[in-house]
């Protein structure tokens, strides 16, 4: 049954690590206020102590009061708190989101499997893909660099939770510094409450820790449509908070494809023709002319040898709204993907932004009058219009090879160690 749930993410200005102890009353006072009012509230990633630990020598008695003094509030306000924090457990510190029911109990707890660049210098990486079920109802509970893995978030939804939530650090380069960017802010959170049909929050830190790591705020809060129902300022301090709808249904999952192993034979830079709608009789005169090594259509005219070549596969897109799809066509080695839409639809350029963003592939998509082409990083660059009806660009095959996002932090072992959680097998 369909029921609203009144949610607040806070997003906290970042604290150096030795700063912990002169900001707990602070900090708690803000949790206090924030609560008021709310049933959910949700703090950033590494609120206790921080995120930029340097070293696992923490204060853990300092970090277990400071969750005391937040359970009491939860009780106090009569609001669940999900808050991030440095947690020790048989020796081992994980990055974990703690999660405390309205009634001022620790309902669970959820350790980050996927660790992104230096935090795993010393934190131990979760194994549990699992809701946590509180009073106000059942969450899957993400940290940070989780929240690009896609199988996890569905699994989570198929495992029972009826939203998502997530305390981040999303961190920003800076390149440019009126605009701060992240792909997760920026295209995955919508995308993974989108694909799920159930709501996603996500608390961030703005400001910078340790002069050497910036956050890129923008907390949000989204609909089970993928709509943005609230979202934070990039450098401001602040909570947001909407009123969102749990308990429908989440999204029907596509069965998951046995398919044989690509043997892809292209190799380094192939530059690629996209044609659009009928094409002319004296087509691949006109892409010779445009010096393609192949083309690509809808109808699979001509092309398929190409593609083979490519490692390429033709979904339909429906099926790729499902995050299992095309992480089974990346485990099998499949480089390149074609998405077929009956029609134009708006989040088909975000799907495919962020299928192609979180397993580093080509994806090219085919809509009844337009083409385009998006490389692994996720941005469109070529694409048909109007009397344009072919156009071209190159893929550089070895960027799907390249899939080290962060230093020691690879897409391909965060897919397998979450295929494995799962009970999936090996993803790579």
């Amino acid at each position: 049954m369909t029921r609203r749930l009144r949610i607040g993410a806070l997003q906290l200005r970042a604290h150096d690590r030795d700063a912990f102890a002169q900001q707990t009353q602070r900090l708690l006072a803000l949790t206090a206020e924030a609560a008021r009012d709310r049933d959910v509230l949700v703090l950033p990633e590494g609120t206790l102590p921080a995120y930029v630990l340097g070293d696992d020598g923490i204060d853990d008695a300092a970090v277990a009061a400071t969750l005391r003094a937040l359970e009491a509030i939860a009780g106090e306000r009569d609001c669940a708190i999900v808050v991030g924090a440095a947690l020790r457990r048989e020796g081992r510190l994980y990055n974990s989101a703690a999660v405390i029911d309205r009634t001022g109990t620790l309902a669970g707890t959820a350790d980050k499997l996927f660790l992104w660049h230096f935090d795993r210098k010393w934190f131990d990486a979760g194994s549990r893909v699992e809701p946590v079920r509180t009073s106000v109802g059942t969450l899957g509970v993400l940290v940070c660099a989780d929240g690009r893995m896609p199988e996890l978030s569905r699994g989570l939804v198929d495992r029972g939770a009826e939203i998502l939530v997530m305390p981040t650090a999303w961190v920003t380069s800076g390149r440019d510094p009126h605009r701060l960017e992240n792909a997760q802010a920026d295209l995955l959170a919508r995308m993974r409450a989108f694909e799920n049909g159930v709501p996603f929050v996500a608390a961030n830190k703005c400001g910078v820790e340790r002069a050497m790591v910036a956050y890129c705020g923008k907390s949000q809060i989204v609909d089970g449509a993928g709509e943005i129902a609230a979202i934070a300022s990039e450098r401001e301090e602040t909570l947001v908070h909407a009123s969102v709808a749990i308990g429908d249904a989440p999204r029907p999952r596509a069965s998951r494809p046995h398919l044989s192993p690509a043997a892809p034979t292209a190799r380094g830079v192939v530059r690629v023709a996209l044609c659009a709608g009928t094409m002319p009789a004296d087509v691949a005169a006109r892409v010779a002319l445009l010096d393609a090594d192949g083309a690509l259509d809808a109808h699979a005219e001509f092309g398929d040898a190409f593609g083979a070549r490519l490692g390429l596969a033709r979904v339909e897109a429906h099926a790729a709204i499902d995050p299992g799809t095309l992480v089974a066509y990346r485990a099998a080695g499949y480089r390149t993907i074609a998405l077929h839409a009956r029609e134009a639809h708006p989040w088909l350029a975000s799907l495919a932004r962020a299928r192609a963003l979180e397993l580093r592939l080509f994806v090219v998509v085919f809509e009844p009058e337009r083409a385009y082409a998006v490389d692994p990083d996720g941005t469109i660059v070529a694409g048909t219009f109007d009397d344009f009806r072919i156009a071209s660009t190159a893929f550089d095959l070895a960027r799907t090879e390249q899939t080290a996002v962060a230093p020691s932090t690879d897409i391909l072992d965060g897919l397998a160690r979450v295929s494995a959680a799962l009970g999936n097998g090996s993803a790579r």
